[in-house]
């Protein structure tokens, strides 16, 4: 973003003290130590921070301009520093955001979900990066602070925005999706994330579709066609006529499927299909295994094919696409032996779809399945992870090893699900992750398969990164 001072103070709704009018402002943030030569600063309060408290050093790294609460002295240090004053610095940026998204000729895809959302973000944002000038998302910055932050790294250039939105309540997509106002909009599935907070998978679904509720006229929702959820949870909202809605999912039924699926560590292959036929596209092939990342992919080119994106720069775009770490990121143990790190997150969802995916691959010596603790599941999470266990029978994967407090249980349901005692001695559970890593690395065989999946605190790349060492 590049604006004055006092047009930025009428984008937020801003009383401006101090300062020049005319002084113009490039780029925003919220780290005073990361100001750079000229951005606005917002100091973000927390319960136990106050951004305010740095603005001295923010105006050091080059602050010409903050957003500033009403009820905090102004230091009388930073004469030269515009002042723009608010009710609330993260209501003012959130506004700030959702004015400058509409002053620039962009169109923004937004995109959520339980799994798959980064994913989906990256194959998108790489297709369309094909043809237009685009910006997306960075990492995880899909929340309340990091969406309007990413709007406004938007440059006059800027084509389309592909924006993640993420969420842990009811509420939080509507918000979202009011300063992002999409034109297109992308529901990657309904999974068993957040069922601590959204209490069930129809609630998990309602929250999903409140995208909606930004949307654009003429706007396209694409969503999970295999997902009945959320047909259903259509079926009950009051959608605009001038909302067109398309489904992509692996059964038949959907408007855009896939046929003649081919799986391997490092990639998937597919014929997509455009109601029921094949789409012109030839064999798409994507850098990562998985069939829920065919799913992925496929929402991904119909949002292409909606923008006008070609059959020749969609090839590209996947074979130039780059994903975000941690997402079945395939790699070497020390001694060869295949690792797909899949630790950025874990829900019980999404844990099946890995599962999956490790018993279709074939050719390897064994297939390891190492869990750690799926988090926020609610009341019901020592059912889930045992019915994990429960799922992971000697055919789809030899061993099954898991750390975590709640993971005892998946470890119990993977044994139980065995009869004979050469693969019950496949199953064991750790409450120390080195000692995991350590008695899987003596153990590990150079043509052996293994899977590392869980919950983002459990930090489960850590298991990675010892089976690499050497």
């Amino acid at each position: 973003m590049k604006r004055s001072v006092s047009q930025i103070a009428t984008m937020c709704g801003a009383k401006l003290k101090g300062g020049e009018p005319d002084q113009v402002v490039v780029g925003v943030t919220t780290d005073s130590r990361k100001s750079g030569g000229g951005e606005l600063f917002v100091p973000l309060v927390g319960e136990r921070f106050d951004g305010h408290d740095y603005a001295e050093q923010a105006a050091a790294s080059g602050a010409k301009a903050m957003l500033w609460q009403k009820d905090k002295e102004i230091p009388s240090t930073l004469p030269g520093v515009s002042f723009l004053l608010v009710r609330d610095t993260l209501a003012a940026l959130q506004r700030l955001a959702a004015a400058y998204r509409s002053e620039l000729m962009v169109r923004v895809v937004g995109i959520t979900g339980s799994n798959g959302k980064t994913t989906t973000k990256d194959m998108v944002a790489a297709l369309l990066g094909t043809q237009y000038c685009v910006l997306k998302t960075e990492g995880n910055l899909n929340n309340h602070i990091g969406l309007p932050l990413t709007l406004l790294k938007m440059d006059e250039e800027t084509e389309v925005a592909v924006i993640e939105m993420g969420m842990s309540g009811f509420g939080e997509i509507e918000e979202l999706t009011k300063i992002a106002q999409p034109d297109a909009a992308i529901i990657t599935n309904i999974g068993d994330a957040h069922l601590l907070h959204l209490g069930s998978r129809e609630g998990i679904a309602k929250a999903k579709l409140e995208i909606v509720a930004g949307l654009g006229e003429n706007g396209l929702l694409l969503y999970n066609g295999d997902e009945p959820l959320l047909a259903q949870g259509l079926q009950s909202m009051t959608i605009p006529d001038t909302t067109t809605l398309k489904t992509f999912g692996l059964q038949d039924n959907n408007e855009w499927s896939a046929q003649h699926i081919s799986l391997e560590p490092y990639s998937s292959k597919f014929i997509a299909l455009h109601k029921g036929v094949p789409s012109g596209l030839g064999t798409v092939q994507i850098p990562t295994p998985g069939r829920h990342n065919i799913s992925n992919s496929l929402a991904a080119i119909a949002v292409a094919r909606y923008f006008g994106v070609g059959p020749t720069n969609i090839e590209k775009g996947f074979s130039t696409l780059q994903l975000t770490g941690m997402r079945i990121e395939p790699s070497r143990a020390f001694n060869d032996a295949v690792i797909l790190n899949d630790a950025y997150n874990a829900n019980p969802t999404a844990t099946r779809a890995a599962i999956d995916l490790v018993a279709g691959l074939e050719g390897f010596g064994r297939r390891w399945i190492v869990l750690g603790d799926m988090l926020e599941l609610g009341p019901d999470e020592v059912a889930l992870h045992r019915e994990i266990g429960e799922y992971i029978t000697g055919e789809k994967a030899e061993g099954v090893l898991t750390f975590g407090a709640l993971s005892v249980n998946t470890a119990e349901g993977a044994r139980q699900n065995r009869q004979e005692a050469a693969q019950t001695e496949m199953v064991h559970h750790f409450d120390d992750k080195d000692a995991l890593a350590e008695w899987l690395r003596e153990r590990l065989l150079p043509d052996d398969l293994v899977l590392v999946k869980g919950s983002r605190g459990m930090r489960m790349e850590q298991v990675v990164q010892a089976l690499e060492k050497g």
